[in-house]
Formats: C-alpha cells, structure tokens, sequence
C-alpha cells in the first residue's frame, strides 16, 4: 500500500491508493503524530497491508520559520561581507510606510565570522585562502552556514572552510550545496535558512523513517525526493503541501479539458493559488516566505493568510478585517467547541447555512452553532460580511497570479479544492469572469492525492559565468544534465530538461526558457513586448531530472467516478462530502466530468 500523507495548519489529510481517504485534525506540537494516526486509521496495524511508500508534505519549515523555531547559527562570510545578511537589498516592503520594518537579522551581530579570502566575478582567484584559518565557533551555535563570495561560480575556498569546520565535528552548511546562481544576499539567506531549519527539520523527518518502507518528501518545487535529502535541505519544503496541491490541481482541470487553469486551495488556515499553462503550473525561481527572499526552484504559488480558521474582527478605525491571524487547529473555529471564542470564516459558512446546520467534521462530532452565533454578535461582526472580506482577499490573491503575469482571467478555469475551496469558488469565479469552477473527486484531500500523482525530481542549477558569450553553452548544459541523472539514480526511468535563465542586456530579471532562441516570444507573451535586436544573456543552466510518479491521477480518482450521477446540480445548494462542502449559488448548476470532477458553470453560458 502506499499512503499520501499531507499535514496542513487545521488538518492533516490522508490518501491511500486504493481510494481511502481522512482528514485528522492537525497536532502542532507533534506533526508527525497526526501522520501517524492518520495512518493508522486508514490502514489499522492489525488488519492493514504493509506501506511501501509515503509520500509526505508538511508546513513544519514554513511554521518554524515563520514563527522563528530555529536553531543557533553562525554564519561565516568572505571579509567585508559578514553584514550582508542584515543590509539585504535597497528596496523597501512599503515604500511610503516610514515606520515598516524588515524582518530581523537571521543572524546575529555576534556570530557573523569573516575570513581572508575573495573570488572574483569571472570565478577567478583575487585573494588566495590561508588553509586552516577557518574561525573559531562561538559556543552555543548548533549549525555553521558558510557562504563566501561568488562560490557559485568557484567553491573552492568554501569547500575548504567548510571541510575545516566539519573536522571540528560541526554541523556545516555551504551556500553552493544549496544554491548553485549568483545573487549574494539571496543565496546567502536561503542557506543561513536551510542552516537554521535543519536541527528541528531533520529530527522530525528523520523520525518518519519507520512509517514506510520508503518515505518520500515534496519538495517547493513540485516534486519527491528522498528523506534523507529532504533532512539535509529543508529550506527546499517551505511550499510542500501547496506544491502538491498546484501539481494535482493543473493534472484535473488538462483531464477535464482545460489546460490553463487556475488552482484555488482554501485550507483552514491560508489559501494557495498558482496558475497553470499548458497543463503544467507556472514556476519561480525565487519566493518570499515570512519575509525573505529563497534562492530555489518552486512552483510559483502565492499564499494569503485566508482560510476557514481566518479570525474576523472589527479593527480600531471600525472596518472588517479578515485574517491573516487564524485559530488554526488548536482551538480552531468556536463552531469547533474546542475552546475558540474568536468568530472565523468557518463559523461564517456555518451561520449562513453554506455548511449544513448539524454537521459533523472528522474527529470533531456535530459543530456548535449557537456558540458561532454568539461569537460572532460579540464581535460585532455579520456571517455575509465576513465572506466577502474574506472573498475579496482571495480575489485579489487570483489576480495576483493571472492579470499581473498578463493572462486573462476569463480564458482560465477555476479548481477549487482544500477543506473550504469549494465553499467560496463561484462567488470568485463571478468575481473574476471566470466561466467554469471545477471541483476534483476528492477535492478537500487534494494535496495528499498530488503527492502520490507526483515525480520523483531532481533540479540541478549553475551560473553561467559569461552572459553574452554563449559558446560551449550547449556542452555545459549536456553536462549539468548528465550529472542530474547520475544524482538521481538508476533506480527507475527518468527523463532530463535543461533550462535556461535570459534577460535582455541592462535587466535585472530573468525568464527560464527551453532554448535561448524561445527568448523573445516568451518575453512578448509576458510583458507585451520584446527586443529583437538586444542582446541576450544567460545567466544560468537548469537541469531538471524527473521519474515516473508511485501512481496516476486517474488511478487515484476512480472511486469516485459516478458519484454525481443523478443528483440535482442546480443552485442554490450546499452538497456535503466527507472531505469537503460545495456551495452551488443561484445561477450556477453542475455536471460530471472525467475523473469524478464536478463541473460547474453559470446557467445560461458565460458573463
């Protein structure tokens, strides 16, 4: 048997391959114990089947380091260079905004250590390092993040400095094992990052070892990769579960015969978006988590903190405000009757009867209503209101994603999935000109059913020291593709991409590409315009190795095949499933489609 396990903010949802499904509630003091649970109820240890394999996506990097659960770490930087962690760059988070500050230094003052070495520009040796003048390590600090200047192009020093700590017996991490392009303040926050979560990361993964003959982990950039790897590069799961999700979310809507679509996951605590062209999600080399900058491949999702344990207020100048504060699992909604006294979007749907009136959640019993009722007259707050704030946030999240990357939201679908996606995907689909709202079979475990859908992968990058000379370009991306697929094993079929990063001469930002001659077109596509006659650099080489996923969408969704059959799709109406509620507004009606999906579009054609 193989297990998709996906453990989010309020639930942890669990998927078997066979077709069961589970939403747990969440344990956040021990995210491995609902894994476990889950497990356990979906596959009881005296009646179930051995688990071969599970695939694994967890918030426990984004939380520790949104919430700063990180270890010690001291940072050791080419002279000169120690300070570049807390100078960061010129541009500010709110420019008009004189009292905004960025987060604080990852490091502290103390523990930044410099050493007497520089590579050049071009790779080149300017200041040779004295070997054995590795520093000396304050006492207390649990991992060493070592990231001398342009090591993404010669990591020679740093890979002695680094060998020299280990000898020590200290935990090292050296920026070009994580990231292997240029960009100094972002390579060298994403490995003190990577430093940081290591420690609490690695025990805790480490720790699912036995779960499974073989446990796999979702990387950021939609794909598995082993434990052990995982362990050593944690910073590379701060979007595992939404990744999944994005994955999956992109492989319906191309069954379904929709291959640009937007994925819509309404969780219980933020909402994830990404948008996908061709069936394939969009992807970003760079995104920001909690305030900085990572340096990795990662399927361009955005978060907003909006999510069915959203908490609604009144602020101090008398406006409803939604989020980004939850109550997520722990006491989670009032309507939950664990503890919460703080009115959320859940209470909301729950108020205005999109969740029916006695329902029953997984590990909950029937939800309170009275005590949402209540909770939310004390807060002065009404059950419409809050979902149109809440609404209005997650619009603009959509918008995000498909208006400002110059894609016309109306020639999209909309894949609503998570606990409360589908409660809230056609007032947005309205909201938007958007024509068709798909929800998958299973649609409130879809990041668990991504994980079981996804490869195996494997990303290989390096800087491409010559921009404008573009010889021996070719001969060096064959190479980086070899080494993906020796890295990656022999263990299985796999297939290599190679990528490349251009920019017009004088841009700051780049575009990957297939080729250097698809350049201009996806520059034209993108900003509406492009440069014949400019030069184009590269600056960077992909490699992308990628094998055959544990099973397939289609093999995933068969149970729930004909599930609509018969039944009356013609809004309004609430449809209640176990992993999931569907609110179908007036004018809205549904069909099934392939693989279970129920489609939803307006009566009567599009706006």
């Amino acid at each position: 048997m193989r297990i998709g396990a996906d453990s989010g903010g309020t639930f942890t949802d669990v998927v078997t391959d066979d077709g069961r499904i589970l939403k747990v509630p969440s344990t956040p003091a021990d995210p491995g114990a609902a894994v476990r649970s889950g497990m356990e109820a979906v596959n009881p240890a005296d009646t179930g089947l051995p688990v071969s394999l599970l695939a694994h996506g967890t918030t426990l990097a984004t939380n520790a380091l949104l919430q700063r659960r990180l270890g010690r770490v001291a940072l050791v930087a080419t002279e000169g260079f120690g300070d570049v962690i807390e100078i960061a760059r010129q541009d500010r988070p709110s420019l008009y905004d004189q009292w905004v500050d960025r987060p604080a230094p990852l490091v502290d003052r103390a523990d930044r250590l410099e050493v007497a070495e520089r590579i050049g520009a071009a790779g080149e040796v300017v200041r040779p390092y004295r070997g054995g003048s590795a520093p000396e390590i304050p006492a207390g600090v649990e991992v060493v993040a070592v990231c001398c200047l342009h090591a993404d192009l010669n990591a020679s020093h740093e890979r002695t400095i680094a060998e020299e700590l280990r000898d020590r017996g200290l935990g090292v991490v050296a920026s070009h094992e994580v990231v292997g392009e240029f960009r100094e303040y972002e390579r060298m926050v994403t490995t003190v990052i990577n430093a940081a979560l290591r420690p609490l990361c690695a025990e805790y993964l480490m720790g699912l070892s036995t779960a499974a003959e073989d446990v796999v982990v979702m990387t950021s950039g939609g794909g598995l990769i082993t434990l052990e790897r995982a362990a050593e590069l944690p910073v590379s799961l701060l979007l595992s579960g939404p990744a999944a999700g994005a994955r999956a979310s992109a492989a319906v809507a191309t069954a379904c015969g929709f291959p640009n679509s937007l994925s819509f996951d309404m969780g219980g605590t933020s909402t994830d978006v990404c948008l996908a062209l061709h069936g394939q999600p969009a992807v970003a080399a760079q995104q920001e988590v909690a305030g900085f900058p990572i340096r990795l491949p990662s399927l361009d999702v955005h978060t907003v903190g909006a999510g069915g344990g959203s908490i609604a207020s009144i602020d101090h100048g008398g406006a409803l405000v939604v989020g980004p504060q939850s109550a997520g699992a722990d006491p989670g909604p009032v309507c939950y009757g664990k503890g919460g006294q703080q009115p959320t979007v859940t209470d909301a749907n729950y108020v205005a009867g999109r969740i029916p009136h006695g329902t029953s959640f997984p590990g909950l019993g029937e939800l309170d209503l009275a005590g949402a009722r209540r909770a939310m007259a004390d807060a002065g707050v009404t059950a419409e209101g809050v979902i149109q704030v809440v609404n209005a946030t997650m619009a603009q999240a959509l918008r995000r994603v498909s208006v400002e990357q110059g894609v016309d939201p109306a020639g999209l679908v909309l894949v609503a999935f998570g606990g409360a996606g589908p409660l809230h995907a056609c007032d947005l689909a309205d909201d938007l000109g958007i024509p068709v709202v798909i929800v998958p079979a299973a649609a409130g475990v879809l990041s668990a059913v991504g994980l079981l859908s996804s490869p195996p992968q494997i990303e290989l990058v390096e800087s491409w020291p010559t921009p404008t000379d573009l010889d021996g370009l070719g001969e060096a991306a064959l190479g980086l593709g070899v080494a993906a697929e020796t890295e990656f094993g022999d263990t299985a079929p796999v297939s290599v991409e190679t990528l490349f990063d251009c920019r017009y001469s004088g841009q700051s930002h780049e575009i990957r590409v297939g080729s250097v001659a698809d350049f201009h077109a996806e520059h034209e596509r993108r900003n509406g315009y492009s440069r014949l006659d400019d030069t184009i650099e590269v600056t960077a080489i992909r490699a992308v190795a990628t094998g055959e996923a544990p099973t397939s969408i289609e093999a995933l969704s068969e149970a729930s095949i004909g599930w609509w059959e018969g039944r009356d799709l013609a809004g309004p109406k609430v449809v209640a499933r176990e992993d999931c509620t569907i609110w179908i507004p007036d004018g809205w009606s549904g069909t099934e489609g392939p693989l279970g999906a129920l489609i939803l579009e307006r009566i009567g054609g599009s706006v």
